[in-house]
C-alpha cells in the first residue's frame, strides 16, 4: 500500500486546536483580570499604547496548554493502530497502515515549548509584580543566560538523540553533515529566533499572525518530508495561534507576553532544524530577521556614534521596526496587516525554495 501525505488529518487537527483554544480563551482571560495580572507598558514606547496598561498578559499558556494536551492525546492515540477499529478511524484521514500520528521526535519540540514559555512566564511575572520599577521583568543577561542553557539542552537532544547535525541548501539535492558543529549552530538558531520572535511582539497580532504564517510553511515543508508527526505539531499550533488571534486581535483582550513570544520562536526554530531547511528561516521568517536586525542596527548605530561624535543617533524613528511605522503616523492594524502579507509572501516563497 502506497502511503500518503496525511494532510487532511493535519488540518482537521488545527481546527480541533482552534476549537478548544477559543473555547477555554473566555474563561482564561476572566482568570487573569481576576488574578490582576495585566500588562505593563514603558513609558518611553509609543504613547498611544499607554491605553493597553494592564491588559491580561502571559497569554502564551492560552494556545500552549490545548497543543500540549493535543500532543499528549494523541501519543496516546497510537495505541488505535494495534486494533481494528482504530485502523478504521485512522484510515478516514488517509493513513497508511503503521504511519504515526505523533512520534517520540514530537517531545523535543514540545519540551521546548514548554521550557521556554516558563522562563517567558518568570519573565513576565517578574515584570508584573517585580521589585524593578522599569516593568522589565528579568535582568537581560540572566534572561539570555537562560535562553542559552535551554538552547544548549534542546541543541544537545536533536544531536545526540535524535541524530541530527544536517542542512539542506536550496538547489543542492544531498544535505551537508555538520557534526559537532551542528550543536552551536542550533544554540545559535534558537536563541536568536526565540529573542526575534519576542522582539515582534510588540503590537496586536502581528507576533501570533506571523508565527502562524511560518508554522504552516514548516508543516507544509515537514508534511513534503515525509515528516507526518512533525506537520501535525505545526498545524496544531497553527490552529492555536488562530484561536489566539481571536482574542489578540486590535483592540487585544489579552497579550501573549514572554511566555508566548519566547516560545513560539524557540519551538519555530526547533521545527525548522528537524527538517534541515534551517536556513530557511531568514526567508519564512523574514518579518522576525526585520524587526530584530532594525533593533541591532538601531543600538549598535548610537552607541557607535555616540562614541566618535558624544552625541548618539539612530537610523529609525523608533526601534523595532514596527515602532519605526508607528511614528510615521501608520495606523496599528495597517501596519500588522502588511507585515502579515509579507510573511505570508516569504513563507511561499520559503516552501518553493525548499522543493528545489
Amino acid at each position: 500500500m502506497i502511503e500518503r501525505a496525511p494532510m487532511p488529518f493535519a488540518l482537521t487537527l488545527a481546527t480541533v486546536s482552534f476549537i478548544l483554544t477559543v473555547v477555554w480563551g473566555r474563561p482564561f482571560i476572566n482568570f487573569l483580570k481576576r488574578k490582576g495580572i495585566g500588562k505593563q507598558i514603558r513609558i518611553e514606547g509609543p504613547s498611544g499604547h499607554q491605553t493597553k496598561m494592564g491588559t491580561p498578559t502571559m497569554g502564551g499558556f492560552l494556545f500552549l496548554l490545548p497543543v500540549f494536551l493535543i500532543t499528549v492525546v494523541l501519543n496516546l492515540a497510537n495505541l488505535l493502530s494495534g486494533v481494528e477499529w482504530g485502523k478504521r478511524i485512522l484510515a478516514i484521514f488517509n493513513f497508511a497502515e503503521g504511519s504515526p500520528l505523533i512520534g517520540k521526535s514530537i517531545l523535543l519540540p514540545l519540551l521546548t515549548l514548554i521550557g521556554f514559555s516558563l522562563l517567558g512566564a518568570r519573565d513576565d511575572w517578574a515584570g508584573i509584580h517585580g521589585k524593578r520599577s522599569d516593568g522589565q521583568g528579568l535582568i537581560a543577561r540572566i534572561k539570555a543566560s537562560y535562553q542559552v542553557l535551554l538552547a544548549l539542552a534542546t541543541a544537545v537532544g536533536l544531536y545526540f538523540f535524535l541524530d541530527l547535525d544536517l542542512v539542506f541548501i536550496p538547489g543542492i539535492d544531498r544535505p551537508i553533515s555538520l557534526g559537532l558543529l551542528y550543536i552551536p549552530a542550533a544554540v545559535f538558531v534558537i536563541v536568536a529566533m526565540s529573542n526575534a520572535v519576542n522582539l515582534t511582539d510588540g503590537l496586536d497580532g502581528l507576533a501570533g499572525s506571523t508565527s502562524a504564517v511560518a508554522f504552516a510553511a514548516y508543516g507544509i515543508i515537514a508534511n513534503l518530508q515525509g515528516q507526518y508527526p512533525l506537520s501535525s505539531f505545526c498545524f496544531a499550533m497553527v490552529g492555536a495561534l488562530f484561536a489566539f488571534l481571536w482574542f489578540n486581535s486590535h483592540p487585544a483582550e489579552l497579550f501573549m507576553g514572554d511566555t508566548g513570544a519566547l516560545a513560539l520562536g524557540a519551538t519555530l526554530a526547533v521545527v525548522a532544524l528537524m527538517t534541515g531547511q534551517w536556513l530557511l528561516l531568514p526567508v519564512v521568517g523574514l518579518v522576525f530577521v526585520a524587526e530584530a536586525a532594525s533593533d541591532v542596527l538601531q543600538v549598535t548605530f548610537f552607541k557607535w556614534t555616540k562614541k566618535r561624535t558624544g552625541v548618539g543617533r539612530r537610523i529609525f524613528k523608533m526601534a523595532p521596526i514596527h515602532h519605526h511605522f508607528e511614528m510615521l503616523g501608520w495606523s496599528e492594524t495597517h501596519i500588522v496587516w502588511r507585515f502579515f502579507l509579507i510573511s505570508l509572501l516569504a513563507g511561499m516563497i520559503g516552501v518553493a525554495l525548499a522543493l528545489l
